[in-house]
């Protein structure tokens, strides 16, 4: 796994907290396991999507890894601050599976493959412990699919050294539209792939405020060190970037965005 591009940052926890929040409608309300279902979310962070997870599928049994104990930590503590009483988690590298083959019917991943230098590895690696006729939910988004007006040409740039600087860091912000043949290339089976689109303009403010300025801003400033560092902008062109964004959230500006959402089966 590549590092995390978006750093550790108790901003960033924030940020996934109110992007999970968000979204939890248009991404996770067809995320349904039957009781009972042993579930292995895979990649689970500070545990934003698990509580989203969990509340879904109350009576599942959910087992979520991650390979830093720093984001298992935050995880538990989310958890248990909703309540939540049927998750597990548990250190472990998705490349390295401590499951036996075939232990679990549905694996869910999350904002994950996009931090992977070899996702269709960390697929087929996945697809060992999920049971023969069990499924995989992946969840994506792609970068290289977002449009907004007034597209200021220093927003522009700023939004591409998001890009550029988690392709340096062996990452793949653009994997959403990847997901289909991944998964193809992974062996799976029954394979479809749904774009779940966010568009936002001032009638709908609650999008203006957790999406454009609570999700998306902060995530291009997390990066904002690296592209300096890097020298793929100049500071001053980064801020008048920043400001440039702040407008897409103004009365007259919109924001488009799209997610995807695919299933396999084993």
């Amino acid at each position: 796994m590549t590092e995390y591009v978006h750093g550790y940052s108790e901003r960033e926890a924030l940020r996934l907290s109110e992007q999970a929040e968000t979204l939890e409608k248009l991404l996770h309300h067809d995320t349904v396991y039957p009781p009972g279902a042993k579930v292995l979310e895979a990649g689970c962070g500070i545990g934003t999507q698990t509580v989203i997870l969990a509340k879904n599928n109350p009576d599942a049994e959910i087992t979520s890894i991650d390979i830093s104990p720093e984001s298992l930590e935050k995880a538990r503590e989310n958890t248990e601050k909703n309540g939540i009483k049927n998750v597990k988690f548990l250190q472990a590298n998705i490349f390295s599976l401590p499951f036996e083959d075939s232990s679990f019917d549905h694996i869910f991943v999350c904002f994950v493959l996009e931090h992977l230098q070899s996702p269709e590895e960390a697929l087929k690696s996945l697809k060992k412990v999920l049971k023969p006729g069990g499924t995989i939910t992946v969840i994506e988004g792609d970068h290289g699919s977002c449009y907004f007006h007034p597209e200021g040409k220093k927003a522009i740039e700023a939004w591409n050294c998001l890009i550029r600087v988690q392709a340096y860091m062996k990452g793949n912000s653009l994997v959403g539209r990847q997901i289909y043949p991944l998964l193809q290339e992974s062996g799976f089976e029954k394979i479809r792939v749904e774009p779940r689109m966010v568009y936002i303009d001032s009638s709908k403010p609650e999008l203006v405020d957790g999406f454009i300025l609570k999700t998306i801003i902060p995530m291009v400033e997390g990066v904002k060190e690296q592209s300096l560092k890097m020298q793929i902008i100049k500071e001053e062109e980064w801020e008048k970037g920043i400001e440039e964004l702040h407008k897409t959230a103004e009365h007259g500006g919109t924001f488009c965005y799209t997610f995807f959402k695919g299933w396999g089966t084993k």
